[in-house]
């Protein structure tokens, strides 16, 4: 079992940044994400990190967003810059266990812990 508790969502007005972070309760072995849902939305992916340390985002936050981790503390990162109006949405930290398998990227199904998110609101 894998515990994940969010932090770091608030209002904050167009281009301007937040940090967004999960705590977990394990952490090695497990890709770790990053996936959001506005309301009446499906919820999807915008970035994970998985167990060598590789990367990705969703096209519609590159260059915007950064996953980051800090393996002692068990902390998974999200640097939100040059937010929009349309990246409104509840955040949530995601994981699941990689054992030298495939991490399952952006993909929803493939992620068995989440925690229970954290509201950004961006306004204009």
């Amino acid at each position: 079992q894998v515990q994940l508790v969010e932090s770091g969502g608030g209002s904050v007005q167009a281009g301007g940044s937040l940090r967004l972070s999960c705590a977990a309760s394990r952490y090695s072995n497990y890709c770790m994400g990053w996936f959001r849902q506005a309301p009446k939305e499906k919820r999807e992916g915008v970035a994970f990190i998985s167990t060598d340390g590789s990367t990705g985002y969703a096209d519609s936050v590159k260059g915007r967003f950064t996953i980051s981790q800090d393996n002692a503390k068990n902390t998974l990162y999200l640097q939100m810059d040059n937010l929009t109006p349309e990246d409104t949405a509840m955040y949530y930290c995601a994981a699941h266990r990689q054992n030298g398998g495939r991490c399952y990227g952006l993909d929803v199904r493939g992620y068995n812990y989440w925690g229970r998110g954290t509201q950004v609101t961006v306004t204009s």
